[in-house]
């Protein structure tokens, strides 16, 4: 794609992919995944830059993208303009926070992830659990008893590999209708411990993902699908596949050879992947499919699966008290054991899934807003484009444009 726009942005694109690896000397879960030049990456850690460097050359860098103009070019172009610019100004404030400069959750969120999160008051999460709570009799507390009424739907662990497979395996069919993938993507599936987070997609490039279920807590049925989806197909393998092919490789644009984690791409990335699940199992095929498929390999009753999809789709409203937690324990606002019991009070998990929860707030901060709130961006966005429920079609074109494009979250309003 040869222009004088995209030379300058290429010219930029190089000091930028080398600032990345060089602040993730600083933090090791900044670089999510590179897949550039490997000499660039042994030189950001054989000479470690001073986190005040790496700010004055990024700074340098932000005013130079500043001072291009793009807005008669084409599309891909200004949107790969603009990406790069959010993109160095979500590495100067994250490097900022390295050198010690402090923000609030919200300050944060709109640094990193170039959204302002809304908030809601408690009020709105009781209405929501009363809801729920004349689904699930019994005694004890609405938070007790749909634990009680989860332990149901835990997966044997002799079970877990043969249902995830399954999962995986209609996930990816699903996709392959709608999306044309390399004809060399792979991943391999690993099995983990000692985690923060319950599933994580580590991209290696080339098209290759490695993708870690943790087994720490119980792993409760629908977490199949949910992890199939959100980490492979089509989330984040086919997300970083498609960046890969289309600008990486295709039109040399070395910045998509680095992902930072806490970064504008971000919430495109985790909305897009929790979308993907939508998109891929619409309306009740969810449902059908886990209660035909994987309830029969789980070995559980699967006249159970109707009631099980109900409550589940109840609970996922529930999603944003997680932000709530992160929120006023981050602000320092409330204890962490206070944000535990926020979690198991209105986020109805067990004590020991709420624990774990905290650890990714201290781990991730205000990064759990990239998946309620990026969801919630990224469906508005393609349905506002006609890709609704009733036109599946339209919905998965719509979604795979967003996939294989720089654009920002901003750009979804």
């Amino acid at each position: 794609m040869p222009n004088h726009l995209n030379e300058e942005l290429n010219a930029a694109a190089e000091p930028y992919t080398k600032l990345v690896l060089a602040a993730g000397q600083y933090d090791a879960d900044y670089v999510d995944a590179y897949y550039g030049p490997k000499e660039w990456a042994e030189e950001a850690k054989a000479n470690k830059k001073p986190l005040t460097v790496i700010l004055e050359e990024a700074s340098v860098l932000k005013l130079n993208i500043g001072k291009v103009n793009s807005s008669r070019s084409k599309e891909i172009l200004s949107l790969r303009h603009q990406y790069l610019k959010k993109q160095v100004s979500s590495l100067i404030a994250h490097v900022e926070a390295l050198n010690g400069k402090k923000l609030s959750f919200d300050e944060e969120a709109k640094a990193y992830y170039d959204v302002e999160p809304p908030s809601f008051p408690e009020e709105h999460f009781r209405k929501l659990v009363s809801e729920l709570d004349s689904m699930i009799p019994g005694s004890g507390s609405i938070s007790e008893r749909i634990e009680e009424y989860r332990k149901q739907f835990v997966l044997n662990q002799d079970k877990i590999d043969s249902v995830f497979n399954a999962a995986i395996d209609e996930c990816r069919r699903r996709t392959k209708k709608h999306i044309e993938l390399p004809e060399n993507e792979t991943f391999r599936l690993e099995y983990v411990r000692n985690k923060s987070w319950s599933g994580y997609n580590w991209y290696k490039g080339n098209n290759e993902s490695l993708i870690q279920i943790n087994t720490d807590l119980p792993v409760f049925l629908e977490r199949a699908v949910d992890l199939a989806a959100h980490e492979g197909y089509p989330g984040h393998h086919v997300y970083n596949c498609l960046l890969e092919t289309a600008f990486a490789r295709k039109f040399g644009w070395i910045e998509f050879t680095v992902y930072p984690l806490f970064s504008s791409q971000s919430l495109i990335a985790e909305g897009t992947a929790n979308f993907g699940i939508e998109v891929a199992f619409p309306g009740k095929e969810r449902m059908e499919f886990e209660r035909d498929v994987l309830f029969p390999i789980a070995g559980i009753d699967k006249t159970k699966a109707e009631k099980y999809s109900r409550v589940q789709a109840l609970a996922a409203k529930l999603s944003y008290a997680g932000n709530e937690a992160a929120r006023r324990y981050l602000n320092s606002e409330i204890t962490r054991d206070r944000a535990v019991q926020w979690l198991v009070d209105y986020a109805l998990m067990s004590p020991e899934r709420a624990q774990q929860r905290t650890r990714f707030f201290d781990q991730y901060r205000s990064y759990v807003i990239n998946y309620n709130f990026g969801l919630d961006l990224v469906r508005h966005y393609i349905e506002r484009r006609g890709g609704t429920e009733k036109k599946p079609a339209k919905r998965w074109e719509e979604f795979t444009k967003l996939i294989s494009s720089p654009r920002l979250p901003s750009g979804l309003k």
